[in-house]
């Protein structure tokens, strides 16, 4: 009995040790996001941060024009997963899983409480949406083109010492290839990510002398949040409006969809964390992957143009830093597959295995939303669970 409570003093005091650096740690350095990010991950038992935990941030509201409801096929839901299909879906934790083929629905799934108008994190998919408004804001003459210098909207760059960072054009950004050294580790409570989604400074944390382009803009793809967020800085100097104000007036408005949205912001009257934190539901952003299939129309509607859409969707001339190979799977912040089982896709991916994917020769769009992904990785770059998703959306709508 006296070893057992030897040992329970000693692993109590370990604790109580342990929390007192961590939080001398905090003060000292001012990294006060910390305490926000530890309380919602590591004591509610979890590494990182939920799908559906938006109440923890101040929001503004994205808002819908005249609601459209997708119409169903006539063979809607009549094909259930099978038991392995059933099997693999419940092993990551899926919440929404929405197949539509020729504008039609035909497979609308939802587990754990979830439904129709439930609205989740869509995480990194929100680089896509960016994407697509820096194409509004071209053909709205707010921007340019893509290859403007981002000191054009972003004066503050051409003081800054690093002479590179005047070099970045707004393509850069949009192909994740601008050569600052943002740190993109999901893992290190210190990197880019963490802070960028827990703290409340976004512009001071990206635009922080820490950050330079220590390589030459354009040469290398690196994903990196930061290029997502210098990217809404531009657009948002570019329009004079906050990113989901003009996400409400130029997108979804405009493509029938049934609930208000909302992005995350940094704070109150803040920022929006457009790197990820657009919440929505699976209908509604399968909406956006049947505007991509359609290349930017809308009931005969051009709501981003469709030249703009191919380019936004073709591979772009860069290069793998690991292997000095060029690059298969990105073009403007959105993903690509050549040639899987014969068919082109281009998809949006989001953090834990949230993703809208475009078959457009079978004239098919995909929305899977969950809480866990796979860790194994396929081809260059691609989670090994998206290919699985996409091979059950191809058994259902055969």
């Amino acid at each position: 009995m006296k070893y057992i409570k030897n040992t329970f003093k000693y692993t109590l005091g370990t604790i109580v040790a342990l929390l007192l650096i961590v939080n001398v740690f905090i003060l000292v350095t001012g990294r006060k996001y910390l305490y926000k990010g530890i309380a919602n991950t590591y004591l509610k038992g979890r590494s990182g941060p939920s799908i559906n935990e938006s109440e923890l941030f101040d929001n503004r509201m994205v808002k819908v024009g005249v609601p459209q409801f997708t119409p169903k096929a006539v063979n809607y839901n009549k094909k259930e997963l099978t038991t392995s299909q059933k099997q693999f879906v419940d092993s990551f934790k899926t919440i929404a899983f929405v197949v539509i083929k020729n504008d039609s629905l035909v497979h609308e799934q939802y587990w754990d409480g979830f439904d129709n108008k439930s609205h989740t994190n869509s995480f990194s998919m929100a680089k896509s949406i960016v994407a697509m408004l820096v194409g509004v804001a071209i053909t709205d003459d707010k921007i340019g083109s893509v290859d403007d210098p981002i000191t054009k909207y972003l004066p503050e760059f051409k003081t800054m010492e690093n002479s590179k960072l005047s070099t970045i054009t707004i393509r850069h950004l949009l192909t994740m290839s601008s050569g600052v050294n943002f740190d993109e580790d999901y893992v290190n409570p210190l990197a880019y990510p963490a802070e960028a989604y827990y703290g409340d400074n976004l512009k001071k944390l990206t635009l922080q002398s820490q950050y330079k382009a220590t390589e030459e803009p354009g040469v290398y793809f690196k994903y990196h949040s930061g290029d997502t967020q210098l990217l809404t800085f531009v657009l948002e100097a570019a329009t004079g409006e906050h990113v989901a104000d003009y996400a409400s007036k130029k997108l979804w408005s405009k493509i029938g969809t049934t609930n208000e949205a909302w992005w995350n912001l940094d704070h109150k009257n803040g920022n929006e964390k457009s790197f990820c934190c657009f919440n929505s539901n699976a209908l509604d952003f399968a909406r956006i992957g049947s505007l991509i299939l359609h290349y930017g129309k809308w009931n005969g509607q051009q709501v981003v143009d469709s030249a703009y859409v191919v380019e936004m969707t073709t591979l772009a001339k860069l290069k793998n830093p690991k292997t000095e190979a060029n690059i298969t799977n990105y073009g403007f912040q959105w993903w690509l597959v050549p040639k899987y089982k014969g068919h082109d896709i281009v998809y949006m991916r989001g953090k834990q295995g949230q993703y809208v994917a475009i078959i457009r020769d079978l004239n098919l769009v995909v929305c899977r939303l969950g809480h866990q992904q796979s860790n194994l990785f396929v081809g260059d770059d691609h989670r090994a669970d998206f290919f699985q998703f996409i091979d059950i959306a191809l058994d259902i709508a055969k």
